[in-house]
């Protein structure tokens, strides 16, 4: 098993080569003023230049040391927004929140309906649908690693929102609520039944369904947030959409299995990608016709193009000769445009808490993450 001061001595190596690849992509994405903004985040975004009405919303959520822009561009959303007519929100992270610029996917205040970065992701997302005329049956969040966490966070807590989620090397919605949760949870989530990984999404808002849909990404080679999440993330979402049967195993035309669960009507709801030899990262293509992104840190070329193939299940992107895109259709279920929930007042008007504090293993695992700089 890795030990603690190997995994503090990668992190310290990925975050200083992130530092030096996050000022390397130039300025695609602008700037946008929140009125309401309790997470303290900062809101992105980048606007094709010929943008049809009722178009689609790509959320983006960036991963640990990243920025929000590095992301959207490495992982080739941007390229795909221009390529295919969407427009992308890229939230992001301040230190000021999370000195790694982490989304504190582990944190109550953070994650639950009305409150913290959830609110302000959610508030980002409703202001792109009215700023631009975007079809609110057309809007979609994915993210890796902390970005992929906080996806989960957003599908569970705002389901009226957003019609499909893709989570990559991320964690169920609940799997932690304090910061030695969240390393354990990384190394190996709590063993529950999937009725209790669903229950933690049905209590997370008043929503009845229909849910979004689910698509899963994780290398089996990830030493940073272990394939087990992933399983974990199955439980639920499988829970949640009640599909109490097995996977349908399809297969790429490169030769790359994949599971789907379908609903009775025979609609993808849940998808699992399990990436051989992927370590922590999103899994890119960047060369030939379905390439996409900037390899970098945590933006592994493995030869999967996964942005390409989630926009292509989310049916908002096209098939074009030569894509090496999976043999079966994994598209949305169509469905009439969600109905945004009202909001209490105290949801609307969150009190943020100080970050939670343990003693313990949390001490032991604060102080070796200063040493490395990785905390303040």
């Amino acid at each position: 098993m890795t030990s603690l001061g190997q995994t503090v001595a990668a992190l310290t190596r990925r975050r200083r080569e992130a530092a030096r690849s996050t000022g390397t992509q130039n300025t695609r994405m602008t700037a946008v003023a929140l009125s309401s903004n309790p997470g303290d985040l900062r809101m992105l975004v980048h606007v094709p230049e010929s943008l049809a009405p009722g178009a689609p919303l790509v959320v983006v959520l960036h991963g640990c040391t990243q920025t929000g822009e590095a992301y959207a561009a490495g992982a080739g959303w941007l390229a795909l927004a221009d390529r295919f007519g969407f427009v992308v929100l890229a939230p992001e992270q301040v230190p000021g929140n999370n000195p790694n610029r982490c989304f504190n996917w582990f944190q109550a205040e953070d994650t639950a309906r009305g409150r913290g970065e959830a609110a302000s992701i959610a508030a980002m997302t409703r202001q792109v649908i009215g700023d631009h005329g975007i079809d609110p049956a057309r809007v979609f969040v994915t993210g890796l690693s902390a970005g992929g966490a906080m996806t989960a966070a957003m599908l569970a807590s705002y389901p009226d929102l957003y019609v499909g989620g893709a989570i990559i090397a991320g964690l169920p919605f609940g799997a932690a609520n304090t910061l030695s949760e969240a390393m354990g949870a990384m190394m190996q989530p709590r063993a529950q039944a999937s009725a209790v990984w669903g229950d933690r999404v049905r209590q997370a808002s008043p929503h009845t369904g229909p849910w979004p849909s689910i698509s899963i990404w994780h290398g089996d080679a990830d030493a940073t947030v272990r394939p087990a999440s992933a399983d974990a993330l199955i439980q639920q979402w499988t829970d949640v959409h009640g599909l109490t049967g097995g996977p349908q195993r399809a297969r790429t035309p490169d030769g790359r299995l994949f599971d789907v669960w379908l609903s009775p009507d025979g609609q993808p709801r849940v998808e699992h990608h399990r990436i051989s030899g992927l370590q922590h990262g999103t899994p890119l293509r960047t060369d030939g016709p379905d390439g996409v992104g900037i390899a970098g840190p945590f933006l592994i070329d493995i030869g999967i193009s996964s942005s390409l193939e989630i926009a292509l299940g989310w049916g908002i992107a096209q098939t074009e000769p030569g894509l090496a895109t999976g043999s079966v259709p994994h598209g949305r279920t169509d469905r009439a445009p969600p109905q945004a929930a009202k909001e209490t007042p105290s949801e609307t008007a969150p009190t943020r808490s100080p970050s939670p504090r343990a003693d313990g293993l949390t001490t032991v695992i604060e102080n070796a993450l200063k040493a490395a700089g990785l905390m303040r």
